[in-house]
């Protein structure tokens, strides 16, 4: 499942959340510290594990 991060525009606290894409296709996300639903997502790397070696 994808990892997002988001920073919440009321409290200014960073969170991640660990959702599936249609959850995030959603866009009801709240922030864990305060409950507020003005979050903005932030730009973040990613990182994937395969069940293959190289």
């Amino acid at each position: 499942m994808p990892t997002y991060e988001f920073v919440c525009e009321k409290c200014k606290k960073n969170f991640t959340l660990t959702m599936k894409v249609a959850e995030h296709d959603e866009k009801k996300f709240r922030c864990p510290k305060c409950k507020g639903n003005k979050v903005k997502q932030l730009i973040s790397s990613f990182q994937t594990i395969t069940s293959k070696k190289s």
